[in-house]
């Protein structure tokens, strides 16, 4: 259980049998009176935010949430196949429950999948993947009109910003929390 005095951005609470998480935090203390805790929150499965406003005292529970390295296998149309490694169970997410992570997913690229009673309800890609360019405009060199940077499409069909020098087929490294280009990979 969390009281209310231990709320920080970013626990993991329990409210009406769904986890979420603290967004925001904010510590109000009225001239007389009990001190105040108003907190926005996330629920982690749908993404619905909302506010709430807590006195000192008041508790919740700590969400039950659990962490498993898997294997992206792959797509059947509809959902997508993640393995544990360590005992060959299979889970399926869908698109939604994947998000964005969508976007830089890769065929046996190890995840982090996020559980809450024993079901899958999110996955955390590694800080970096490395994607092969499949669709990059050719680089006139000496041509700096355009900026420093160009559009291509890597193996997943996301687009990223590159520099002009890259050309297609390189592997390039991408940070997935930023969702750009990091570096040329070197095969």
């Amino acid at each position: 259980m969390f009281e209310a005095g231990e709320f920080r951005k970013g626990i993991k609470v329990e409210i009406d049998g769904a986890p979420h998480v603290v967004v925001q935090f904010e510590f109000v203390k009225p001239g007389k009176g009990q001190a105040l805790y108003k907190c926005k929150l996330k629920n982690m499965i749908t993404g619905s935010q909302f506010e709430r406003t807590y006195r000192s005292g008041d508790k919740l529970k700590k969400a039950s949430l659990e962490e498993k390295d898997m294997e992206y296998l792959y797509f059947d149309g509809d959902n997508y196949c993640f393995m544990n490694n360590a005992n060959y169970e299979q889970e399926f997410l869908t698109k939604e429950q994947l998000a964005d992570c969508v976007d830089l997913l890769k065929e046996n690229t190890v995840c982090s999948v996020l559980f809450f009673d024993g079901r899958p309800i999110g996955v955390t890609l590694p800080n970096f993947v490395n994607l092969k360019i499949v669709k990059a405009d050719p680089w006139a060199k000496g041509d700096t009109a355009t900026g420093s940077t160009k559009p291509v499409i890597v193996e997943t069909g996301f687009e990223v910003q590159v520099p002009p020098f890259i050309e297609e087929g390189e592997v390039i490294k991408i940070d997935t929390r930023t969702r750009a280009y990091s570096e040329r990979v070197k095969e």
